[in-house]
């Protein structure tokens, strides 16, 4: 493949992935991600000017998008609010639960990685909270709930649920509906 084609970027990105499943995140170098991509050192700066640093950490919000975007995929023919909320919930937990690159940058470097997810964590807090925005815009809300404000709510409350489950069960679809209509929509719906 042509190192100047349109599938390059991608493909750095892919070989960043697999080299920090294979060295993780802090030994992964910019020549491991050339040599794993097939590509150049030369034409990686091409792509990410800032060097490592840029590699890995638009790697990282790649990775994160792609995760959302799944999430999105799996909620997108639910009926309402509370259906979403809770089929997100349960594919999102699973999903981060069986996600082995991530479960293992958890466990080995876990300060490096929320060091680099914390670039990517208010474009995803605030995608989040224009979907929900956009989905209150569309249920019968309680007299008074500002939709901004609710949408806010609810989408730290997901990602804080998503993150950390607390005591609630995620894999129990049951329970995670009464999580999501008494704790994310009992004040919001009318």
């Amino acid at each position: 493949m042509n190192e100047e084609s349109p599938d390059a970027r991608s493909r750095i990105l892919r070989a960043t992935l697999t080299c920090i499943e294979r060295w993780g995140l802090a030994k992964t170098s910019l020549e491991d991600v050339a040599s794993e991509a097939g590509l150049s050192r030369a034409t990686v700066y091409r792509y990410f000017p800032g060097g490592r640093d840029q590699v890995i950490s638009e790697t990282v919000t790649w990775e994160v998008g792609r995760f959302f975007a799944r999430i999105g995929e799996v909620v997108a023919n639910e009926p309402d609010i509370a259906s979403k909320l809770r089929r997100g919930l349960v594919f999102g937990h699973q999903a981060i639960t069986e996600h082995r690159l991530l479960q293992q940058v958890l466990r080995t470097e876990p300060e490096e990685f929320l060091a680099e997810l914390s670039e990517s964590s208010p474009l995803v807090f605030e995608a989040i909270r224009a979907y929900v925005a956009d989905l209150l815009r569309h249920e019968r809300l309680r007299d008074h709930v500002d939709v901004e404000q609710a949408a806010d709510y609810i989408a730290r409350l997901y990602l804080s649920y998503l993150g950390s489950q607390g005591h609630w069960d995620l894999t129990d679809e049951a329970e995670t509906d009464r999580l999501v209509r008494t704790q994310f929509l009992a004040g919001i719906l009318a």
